[in-house]
């Protein structure tokens, strides 16, 4: 079974779910695209052959380009190594990007994108639950810098994304599950039947193979896509999706891009929860932590960290000067804005994480 989901604006595309969708590929790149460049995880040659071999059959020159796996890939000197691999294969303004690979490459294969040239087509192929639901959709692209986590990059948005779920089998268990902690956020922010299906089974919920997975990552998208489609470019409404994500890049900073973001993420909601919760906003923090912990998602961290956290939190994208900005919420599915907590807040409500 295949599902779309269409993201609107001002450049519309269609996000494409289900096993067998690679076949969808040349029709969401065109006629006149003649060179593709695939820009591949090199962890996973197996996962590229159908990308290829969907695009040699349709005709276009491919050119495979593999970079490092995982957050390594965000960095400035491989796109500096794709821009060269564009120049050399000539690529002009209308040839296309392909990106396969969980959010690290996808994010990497846009921004390259983005910049070549100004701006070339690019469909993403994501192959992890994390860049279905929330990496590869939504046209943000971007690298990391020693100072901080996604501080360079564009928007730009995709021409399509094929999100083919028999990938998600080869993935680990523990690498599957990080990936939940994306899904579960749509489900607080937006879609609470989410919620109700990880919660209904949450051993199903944690496989790949589940009953509900399609169902699961349908919503997501379809909250992510309802989003972006309001709010391409982050002016307001687009801030909901960094529900837990400001204690989330500070704890990924802290480890060096070495904590897998689901977790960070998991983390960040529980703090973001007892924040509302101390504010008077909303007590949401309890069934954060169970829905959370059901499926083997952490919810705690270091006690001994918060100094280093809440320095790397005055770098945040959602920051306006010096007043820190956090996404709370009012009530289940009631996102809204924190600005400028007192220290004293934002320290009480660590120690729910750190006890």
């Amino acid at each position: 079974m295949t599902r779309r989901v269409h993201v609107g604006g001002a450049d519309p595309y269609d996000v494409v779910i289900g096993e067998g969708v690679h076949d969808a590929l040349p029709g969401l790149l065109g006629e006149r695209v003649r060179t593709v460049a695939v820009v591949h995880d090199e962890a996973l040659p197996r996962l590229v052959r159908p990308v290829s071999s969907a695009l040699n059959a349709a005709g276009y020159a491919v050119h495979e380009l593999a970079v490092p796996s995982g957050e390594a890939a965000k960095d400035v000197g491989v796109l500096a190594g794709l821009w060269s691999s564009f120049a050399r294969l000539g690529m002009t303004r209308t040839d296309a990007v392909v990106g396969v690979g969980g959010g690290a490459t996808t994010d990497l294969a846009g921004f390259a994108a983005a910049s070549w040239l100004r701006g070339v087509k690019v469909v993403q192929v994501p192959t992890t639950l994390l860049a279905m639901v929330d990496a590869a959709v939504g046209g943000k692209t971007g690298i990391d810098i020693p100072e901080g986590k996604n501080l360079v990059g564009a928007f730009h948005p995709p021409a399509g994304v094929l999100c083919e779920l028999s990938t998600l089998a080869s993935m680990d268990r523990v690498d599957y599950v990080s990936g939940l902690a994306e899904t579960i956020k749509a489900g607080f922010i937006r879609d609470p039947k989410i919620l109700e299906l990880v919660e209904d089974d949450p051993d199903g919920a944690a496989r790949p193979d589940g009953p509900h997975t399609l169902e699961l990552v349908e919503r997501a998208v379809q909250v992510k896509a309802d989003v972006v489609s309001a709010d391409l470019k982050e002016s307001g409404l687009r801030e909901i999706l960094n529900y837990g994500h400001t204690l989330a890049h500070a704890i990924e900073k802290a480890e060096a891009y070495r904590f897998r973001h689901g977790h960070a993420v998991a983390i960040g909601m529980v703090y973001a929860a007892e924040l509302a919760r101390l504010a008077g906003r909303s007590d949401l923090v309890g069934r954060t932590e169970r829905v959370l912990a059901s499926v083997g998602l952490p919810t705690t961290y270091d006690a001994g960290a918060w100094d280093v956290l809440r320095a790397a939190m005055t770098i945040d994208k959602k920051s306006r000067g010096t007043t820190l900005r956090f996404v709370v919420l009012d009530g289940l599915a009631e996102p809204g804005r924190l600005e400028g907590p007192s220290e004293d807040l934002l320290a009480a409500a660590y120690r729910r994480v750190a006890p």
